[in-house]
């Protein structure tokens, strides 16, 4: 059965594992869960696309095991076609791959909806949205970098807001459906603006993570958007 989107004016919060506690991880899964994560989202790094090495299929498998929402899968990898069939048979119920990392992109994300999950398309700051245009009626959601891929931790670019605008827009004028989600230095300071350009599921890590209370936190984030949303 599909995953459930985002309602109108309504914006999803996505913890980012990378920030979790990788020597408890399912805890911190069921703890984020009960504090009110709308999604999980899984970084898998290979070292080639991005610097750094993270996760692969066999914790994607485990943290199935323990997750009550949807595994937000995001694949910063090269070559991902090869490894689609892989995640979605551990649990991923959203596959987000990059327009920098996919050689035949349109090919890839019919794949991944062939297979009955969500398919996005995610590209880095420096990528236009114009690189993505002619494959956006084959996007489910369209993952906004607003920061460098890589890394978890940094600090929000401003100029990522244009590029969400342009998403929103893009989908007014064509009638289309797609989610747009922003990867990458959302905190409880900024995510009005972030949810104003037209996210409505935002990735957050050490935002939540870093906090002594992740549900205050999380409630916060999901009412500073609202008041975020054009009425």
């Amino acid at each position: 059965m599909p995953i459930a989107r985002p309602l109108p004016g309504q914006t999803l919060i996505a913890p980012s594992l990378l920030s979790a506690n990788f020597a408890r991880l399912g805890e911190d899964v069921e703890k984020v869960t009960a504090a009110g994560a709308d999604w999980l989202h899984v970084d898998v790094m290979d070292g080639r696309f991005v610097p750094n090495i993270t996760i692969g299929q066999p914790v994607v498998a485990a943290l199935k095991k323990v997750a009550r929402v949807p595994l937000d899968v995001h694949l910063m990898i090269v070559e991902p076609e090869r490894y689609i069939d892989s995640f979605i048979d551990a649990g991923a119920e959203v596959v987000t791959v990059h327009v920098e990392a996919s050689t035949h992109l349109h090919r890839t994300l019919q794949a991944i909806r062939a297979r009955g999950v969500l398919a996005g398309v995610s590209l880095n700051p420096h990528t236009p949205p114009e690189a993505v245009e002619w494959v956006l009626d084959s996007c489910d959601l369209v993952l906004v970098m607003s920061v460098n891929p890589g890394f978890g931790g940094q600090s929000f670019i401003p100029s990522a807001l244009r590029k969400m605008e342009w998403f929103a827009n893009h989908a007014s004028r064509h009638n289309l459906d797609y989610i747009i989600e922003v990867d990458g230095g959302v905190n409880t300071d900024n995510i009005a603006s972030i949810a104003a350009a037209g996210a409505s599921v935002c990735v957050a890590g050490n935002a939540v993570f870093s906090t002594p209370d992740w549900g205050a936190t999380i409630d916060l984030l999901k009412q500073r958007a609202a008041g975020g949303k054009v009425k």
